[in-house]
């Protein structure tokens, strides 16, 4: 059931992020992301200039003179959003919470897969894959994939990433570009992802919240497990305590940084802060420049 607060959501997003992409978002998807390869597209008569190499022998023996094959970069792109909305995609300690900035960036990603013609997916995760929707092109398409966003009440709290990158590695039977957004809360699913990236242009997209590196000074604080519901009795003014929680936190994004980087699996962080717009412009950035030193 669509209320009328989950419409005009849907709609203050999908105008954001359309104006998003009409500005150098569009064009830094377009150059960064590329076509799965070269595509035939037509038999012409030699000409001047033309490569050599080109030349279609089998014609050009049938028709007595040279002809040549050409071919043209094979554009359009199969993306995947895989996404992760657990219980614990519902934090969120500033103005918004993991799963709303997900949607955001999502969304800016949708827009300019359906502006460049690309087919655009989703795929919605908790401890199993709660809703899959096949990539297909278009408008309307990418509305119904910012409004699933939104509407989609998840039917379980916990987390099993395995089981959304392993549905995906069964079904996509071409090459795609895969999103994983997740505060990657999650053991084993390591496997499936490197599997993932063997096939398929993988991203990981980490999502932070402040509070994960540091809680406010407020004495003892009983925190709660938003997967599991266990809770937990915390001294926020203990020094150690809150050098641990930011030495866990640090010590974690350096050794998922590591790993992704082994096994080419480009990694687009963001955060709650509110500057996730920024910092997608810095992925597009960074990814142009790996690739042109690749």
């Amino acid at each position: 059931m669509l209320t009328r607060e989950v419409l005009r959501q849907v709609r203050r997003l999908h105008l954001r992020a359309r104006r998003a992409v009409e500005d150098p978002l569009g064009g830094a998807y377009r150059s960064v992301f590329k076509g799965a390869g070269i595509a035939f597209e037509e038999v012409r008569e030699y000409q001047p200039g033309d490569e050599i190499r080109s030349i279609d022998w089998n014609v050009t023996a049938r028709m007595g003179h040279p002809f040549i094959k050409r071919h043209v970069e094979e554009r359009e792109l199969t993306v995947v959003l895989l996404m992760d909305v657990s219980a614990s995609m519902s934090f969120g300690t500033l103005d918004q919470t993991k799963r709303e900035v997900v949607a955001e960036i999502a969304a800016l990603l949708t827009l300019c897969a359906v502006s460049n013609n690309d087919k655009v997916g989703l795929a919605l995760v908790t401890n199993s894959v709660e809703r899959y929707v096949p990539p297909r092109k278009g408008p309307r398409h990418a509305l119904r994939l910012i409004r699933d966003l939104f509407v989609h009440v998840p039917q379980r709290k916990g987390t099993n990433l395995s089981a959304g990158l392993d549905y995906l590695n069964k079904i996509l039977k071409r090459r795609s570009l895969v999103f994983v957004f997740s505060d990657f809360l999650d053991t084993g699913y390591e496997q499936a992802m490197r599997r993932m990236a063997r096939t398929h242009d993988t991203v990981a997209v980490p999502i932070l919240d402040p509070r994960e590196e540091a809680l406010p000074d407020v004495g003892l604080l009983e925190t709660q497990d938003a997967e599991t519901g266990q809770s937990r009795l915390v001294d926020t003014s203990c020094r150690e305590f809150q050098r641990a929680i930011q030495n866990d936190r640090h010590s974690w994004l350096d050794a998922f940084k590591q790993w992704t980087r082994a096994h080419r699996i480009d990694l687009l962080e963001t955060s709650t802060r509110g500057r996730h717009l920024d910092d997608l412009m810095r992925f597009f950035e960074q990814r142009d420049r790996r690739l042109r030193h690749s």
